[in-house]
């Protein structure tokens, strides 16, 4: 269809579908062929005449909003524009445009609603960040690493959108991760509209709020793509994905990218999802499509998909140079169909806008640009002393007295198991906050609630969340499909509208799905975005080994990769106490939390306790002395406390007395503990379960050979698993995990110096 021909349609009234036919930017603008009618069969009557097609849809625009779509068009593109000469002149630091993209964004901008709705863009979506009401200067401030920056205030390259005021959460460079959590921010509507006490307490809600979310075409190919349209259709959640399909990803073409090489195609299966396809550098088609898409999801109907065709006029960013892998021919056809160049024809070529209108317009936007970027320049960068601020939360201090009931604490009732304990924690604390959801792997007591009142209930493969269903009710504690990312993702979404979710991660064995959610995503939500957003999410994992039959895939404690995140807080109880206490500080504090549930020590007599009132916490970072001793310090957590403790009593005859200190906590830990204690004693064993080598227990082995040196009699000491995996036959795991055996050895070698 020409451009004379579509603004002809401007004033039609909105109606029809788009159809489907060869989907690239060049072949959607073209004139459709008419259906032609199949000849009449012989003897029968002639058919009636065939319905015509109807028309694209054009919605209604007055000239000013017409400007107007073209005004944030162009100033998208020479905002782009700026950044690339500014990176030519050493004066920014890296540059990636959305060139190309800008006539499908900024429609998606006219639809909704800033500060409204709610959005997770990316770093292609400048032009929607603008719409949105994001100013050229805030947009530059993140170029040059300003300190002004709304989005990080200095601490993400540019074109990672955030604006805390406009509702844009905090964008990072991964792709892909933010569509769980979009899904995850319309689950908290929806979940506050399934609980009464919710509504006032998510932030911002609205009973007809949309969360939007776009992708390129290469990241239809992470799997997170999937989970978060599995989940957006099942929850039927008011989600707009928009795929924008610039044809590459970096320089891997669809085609070899996706199979057929449409994505749409490939999402038709899934239920209760409106999918509509468009020419995305037509602005007003783009307009119409948005619309639908839009109000599909505010009436509630379930997710929108919308794949939209554009192009990709400038390489992916100024580290490459498409000429490498792309024809000339191929980047020519591109060019013609420039929505800023097919635009501003239109609006010309229909008298909008003269030629000499057109380019006043122009020069004013560039003097905005240039003026902007001089302020931007301006503006300085971050102190360098603030690298660390909001690592972790400014206002809630975990280690601080505040969290530290522990002192005369008084109990009551029969002793309970770890199991036991961390259930009653659940149990109080979803009791005393409303905001609290719990989800995961099986945790609910049964899904089909029709079934509920005949069936014993699941609550969990080690029974830790038995009967929360039923107390709570299946909106706050339920069942999430088998993938570790789609749980991790959903909860920063959650996280990010004011729930507190305490999910629960099946067996430690298995996060790995939900690595980039965790190291990328929730650890640094608060610091990447200078504290204008946060993920306080609580991940229960059970770990470890120990089980007789759990061999390698149901024994693993890879405990210091996690410790080494910085913003994740590591804790790790022995006892069936210090894991309820523990357990609420989790879920008090403000930051997110891997609470590591040793499975061995569920269910064990010799750390049972009876039960503390509903307010007892531990802070983090608070050391316990289980055994005072003056010889030799063993530093330890987990599983390692009881066999340190054994042995401990076994040295005692040969005449060494042990002091053994349980960390609790391993991000952050007790240091003044643990040197009191080694300067009491000058020797120092560190034990723990992980592989020896790379350990957690070289860290603190290091910290006090270099800080303790002068106190030390004897080489620190470390008890610690082989270098190799945990093996099925239980003769095979004795070995390869420490045994009391190894402590004691350990404690006989470093008091004989």
């Amino acid at each position: 269809m020409s451009d004379t021909k579509v603004l002809r349609l401007v004033k039609r009234s909105e109606s029809g579908n788009l159809p489907e036919t060869a989907f690239t930017a060049k072949t959607v603008a073209k004139t459709e062929p008419k259906p032609v009618a199949a000849p009449a069969p012989a003897l029968k009557p002639a058919p009636a005449p065939a319905r015509q097609p109807k028309q694209k849809e054009r919605p209604r625009l007055s000239r000013a909003e017409m400007l107007k779509l073209y005004r944030t068009m162009y100033l998208s593109r020479r905002l782009d524009d700026k950044e690339i000469q500014m990176k030519g002149q050493n004066r920014i630091f890296f540059q990636i445009s959305g060139a190309g993209h800008e006539a499908i964004l900024v429609a998606a901008g006219m639809c909704l609603k800033p500060g409204y709705d709610w959005f997770y863009p990316y770093y292609r979506d400048r032009a929607l960040c603008l719409q949105l009401g994001m100013t050229p200067l805030e947009q530059l401030l993140q170029s040059v690493g300003a300190e002004a920056d709304p989005a990080s205030h200095g601490r993400q390259m540019p074109s990672h959108w955030g604006h805390k005021k406009l509702n844009i959460v905090s964008q990072s460079s991964p792709t892909g991760t933010q569509l769980l959590q979009a899904v995850g921010c319309a689950e908290a509507g929806y979940r506050a509209k399934l609980i009464k006490e919710l509504k006032k307490r998510v932030k911002n809600f609205r009973n007809d709020e949309v969360v939007y979310v776009s992708l390129g075409d290469g990241t239809s190919s992470e799997g997170e793509f999937w989970e978060a349209l599995n989940t957006a259709c099942n929850l039927k959640l008011p989600v707009v994905f928009l795929c924008e399909d610039n044809g590459y990803a970096i320089s891997v073409p669809v085609e070899v990218q996706t199979a057929g090489g449409d994505v749409s195609k490939l999402v038709r299966g899934f239920p209760n999802l409106f999918i509509q396809r468009c020419d995305g550098t037509d602005a007003l088609e783009s307009l119409a499509v948005m619309r639908r898409a839009v109000d599909n999801c505010r009436k509630n109907r379930g997710p929108s998909f919308v794949h939209a065709k554009v192009i990709r006029p400038y390489s992916h960013s100024l580290s490459d140079d498409e000429r490498l892998y792309r024809a000339d021919e191929e980047r020519a056809s591109d060019a013609e169909h420039d929505p800023i160049k097919r635009f501003g024809a239109l609006l010309t070529k229909e008298g909008v806008i003269d030629q000499e209108g057109l380019q006043k317009l122009k020069d004013e936007v560039a003097r905005e640009v240039n003026e902007a970027a001089d302020q931007a320049l301006a503006s300085p960068q971050p102190a360098a002393e603030t690298a660390t601020a909001f690592v972790y939360s400014p206002v809630v201090d975990p280690t601080s007295k505040e969290f530290d009931t522990e002192e005369n604490v008084q109990l009551s009732g029969n002793p309970g198991t770890m199991v036991d304990l961390i259930n009653r924690g659940l149990h109080t604390e979803m009791k005393r906050d409303p905001r609290i959801v719990v989800f995961g792997e099986d945790v609910a007591d049964c899904s089909r609630e029709e079934s509920l009142e005949k069936v014993k209930g699941k609550g969990g493969v080690f029974k830790v969340t038995a009967n929360l269903q039923r107390e709570f009710g299946s909106a706050r504690v339920f069942n999430s499909p088998l993938a570790e990312a789609n749980i991790v993702g959903r909860a920063i979404g959650m996280a990010a509208r004011g729930l507190k979710p305490v999910v629960e991660i099946q067996f430690f064995d298995y996060i790995w799905p939900a690595m980039h959610q965790i190291r990328n995503e929730l650890a640094l939500m608060r610091w990447r975005s200078g504290n204008e957003f946060s993920a306080p999410v609580v991940m229960r994992v059970p770990v470890g080994g120990y089980l007789k039959g759990g061999a390698v895939y149901h024994s693993q404690s890879g405990v210091s990769l996690f410790t080494q995140i910085p913003g994740l807080r590591v804790v790790y109880p022995s006892t069936a106490l210090d894991a309820n206490g523990l357990l609420r500080t989790s879920i008090r504090c403000d930051d997110p939390v891997l609470f590591l549930e040793h499975k061995h020590l569920y269910r064990q007599a010799y750390n049972k306790s009876p039960y503390p009132p509903d307010d007892f916490m531990i802070p983090f970072g608070k050391a316990k002395t289980v055994r005072a001793g003056t010889d030799i310090s063993i530093i330890t957590y987990g599983a390692l406390v009881q066999r340190s403790f054994v042995a401990a009593k076994k040295a005692e005859q040969q005449g060494v007395n042990v002091e053994i200190i349980d960390l609790r906590t391993m991000s952050p830990y007790d240091w003044d503990a643990i040197a009191e204690s080694v300067k009491k004693t000058s020797r120092a064993i560190v034990a723990h379960e992980d592989s020896l080598s790379f350990g957690y227990g070289a860290e603190i082995a290091a910290r006090i050979s270099s800080e303790l040196f002068e106190y030390l009699d004897a080489p620190v000491r470390r008890v610690a698993a082989l270098d190799t995996f945990v093996a099925y036959a239980p003769q095979l795991e004795d070995a390869i995990l420490p045994q009391v055996a190894d402590v004691l050895e350990a404690i006989v070698e470093v008091s004989s110096y």
